[in-house]
């Protein structure tokens, strides 16, 4: 890939010098020609930028739409995209820019919304600490922002799939295929605390034993709650934006990308199976999934 290297260099000097940008406009250039490259790697596509064809921009598109990113991030990387091989093209480097007929994504096309950090705390920080239920559910929402759950792995996740001094979760995702997938300390701290100071309190129902989340009555936690839960704390905190435990999932993805994170290691921690990478991939060393979200996850 050292073609990319060079070109993604000569693009950076144009940028500085020609164009006089600040380094902070430089580096989201960057960012999103980056991001493409992590995506052609995946792809086993070409070794020089030069020879992208449109067919895979539009597949890269779809690609980080699979992941989680909304429809405004998406044209915002492609606008980045854009300009790179803008730049291509007047430095006479490719005779036809491929991006030229490639259209962003629809603003509002139907992907769910997304949280920012800041509203991912206030419906946090909203959560009563004092009663049993509040002590769970920071724990359940900690847990599904930090690792990106789906809400049924959340309801189904087990006490042995626990490895906190690993700092990872053991998830049986769809088709029971395992995964494992890295948690952050706060999710770590509520969730001991969860399990500490309540849940051993509770009278657990017979078959309910291996759950970590619980009703009151000691019963495996329904995905039914999950929802009512997080329902209530938006209305508490004033958020109109629909909202669900996916909300959660799309916006772990969503913040880990922005903020810089490996494509690969995202669709990894999702338990993604993208519809436009086809190839069998060798696991991620989970210890780099790990730095991955110290890295980049704003609530570490």
């Amino acid at each position: 890939m050292q073609a990319w290297e060079t070109q993604i260099k000569h693009f950076k000097n144009y940028l500085k010098l020609e164009r006089g940008l600040a380094q902070n406009s430089i580096d989201s250039y960057l960012h999103d020609i980056v991001k493409l490259k992590q995506f052609i790697d995946i792809s086993n596509g070409p070794e020089d930028p030069t020879e992208i064809k449109a067919a895979q921009i539009k597949s890269f598109l779809q690609y980080i739409g699979e992941l989680g990113m909304s429809s405004y991030s998406q044209a915002r990387i492609l606008s980045g995209v854009k300009a790179f091989y803008k730049y291509l093209f007047f430095e006479n480097r490719i005779t036809k820019d491929p991006t030229a007929m490639v259209e962003a994504p629809k603003i509002g096309r139907k992907l769910p919304d997304t949280l920012n950090f800041d509203e991912i705390n206030s419906l946090l920080e909203a959560i009563d600490l004092s009663t049993p239920d509040g002590a769970r559910n920071r724990a359940m929402l900690e847990i599904l922002y930090s690792s990106g759950l789906r809400v049924t792995e959340l309801v189904s996740l087990k006490m042995a799939n626990l490895y906190f001094d690993a700092g990872f979760l053991k998830i049986i995702g769809k088709g029971d295929k395992e995964r494992l997938v890295p948690i952050g300390r706060d999710a770590m701290k509520y969730t001991k605390i969860y399990l500490e100071q309540i849940r051993v309190h509770y009278p657990i129902k017979k078959g309910s034993e291996p759950y970590v989340f619980l009703n009151r009555r000691g019963s495996q936690l329904s995905r039914v709650t999950v929802f009512t839960v997080i329902k209530d704390l938006a209305l508490k905190v004033g958020i109109k934006k629909s909202i669900s435990p996916h909300t959660f999932r799309h916006s772990f993805a969503t913040h880990l990308i922005e903020g810089g994170a490996d494509l690969r290691a995202v669709q990894e921690m999702l338990g993604h199976e993208s519809i436009t990478t086809t190839e069998i991939y060798t696991h991620l060393d989970r210890d780099y999934l790990r730095q991955v979200l110290l890295d980049f996850h704003p609530r570490k």
